[in-house]
């Protein structure tokens, strides 16, 4: 299949003018990076976090110079709980309030089940369920006392589809899936809406870089557009999610993907 080229970037439109966002693994060129750089774009003020604190100083500052005051950095690894609570506690204190969460980080791998140790399942479901759990439950509570907001996780299709060698990716994804459900329904109360997005394929040059050309011509090619996701088109659902065109949307989880069964 000849690849369809990827559409022209969409200009921002005002979508998230003079609202607040907290984005993790917000540092570098993948989801977390291009749905800051949207956020800026559509008028947002931002604080991204990341776990690898070079990387996200680094990439505050090419924001910053773009985005004069508009974004902020506090290093965080949702694995620990001291962190992800001061990390909320920084965005309320920064801004005075807080009005969206975009819980991005997570944690992949390749293993077959039959060789995949404890330590393996255990890092990927605590950085990729058990860290949206803990940034969930902070960010509900950030916004419960701030009046209301919405909460965007990134889960994935696998946590849909069967794939060899991502039971633990897998299952931590259709965890998040879940936790997205149950949080939608509680968080209604409290005026926040709580949604995820599944993308399929979504790469980066570094990440292309890394990726066999086997393994990705297999991916494309179960892709209809024969191509993978820029992050920049998963980050615009996630726009879309945040903004009040989604305002009767909570507790669904929306694919970005192309791909065909």
């Amino acid at each position: 299949m000849t690849g369809v080229e990827s559409p022209a970037y969409e200009p921002g439109h005002g979508l998230l003018k003079g609202r607040t966002a907290v984005i993790t693994a917000a540092a570098g060129a993948g989801i977390g990076g291009a749905t800051a750089r949207r956020f800026l774009e559509e008028g947002a003020r931002v604080l991204i976090s990341d776990a690898h604190t070079r990387r996200l100083k680094e990439h505050e500052a090419g924001l910053g110079r773009e985005f004069p005051g508009a974004v902020a950095a506090v290093p965080c690894d949702v694995t620990d709980e001291t962190q992800v609570r001061a990390l909320f506690e920084a965005a309320v204190r920064e801004h005075g309030k807080l009005d969206i969460v975009v819980n991005n980080a997570g944690l992949g791998g390749t293993s077959d089940l039959v060789d995949m140790t404890d330590e393996q399942w255990s890092r990927v479901l605590d950085v990729t369920l058990n860290g949206t759990f803990r940034c969930t439950r902070a960010a509900l509570r950030a916004l419960r006392d701030t009046g209301g907001g919405v909460i965007v996780n990134n889960a994935s299709v696998v946590g849909w589809r069967a794939q060899a060698g991502q039971a633990h990716y897998a299952a931590a994804k259709a965890g998040v899936m879940a936790l997205t459900r149950c949080a939608a329904i509680e968080a209604a109360a409290y005026g926040v809406r709580v949604n995820a997005v599944a993308p399929s394929l979504a790469m980066h040059p570094h990440l292309v870089k890394v990726t066999s050309p086997e393994l990705l011509r297999e991916l494309t090619e179960r892709e209809a557009f024969g191509r993978y996701a820029e992050p920049w088109e998963v980050a615009n659902v996630i726009v879309f999610l945040a903004s009040g065109y989604s305002s009767y949307l909570t507790g669904e989880v929306v694919a970005v993907s192309s791909q065909h069964p």
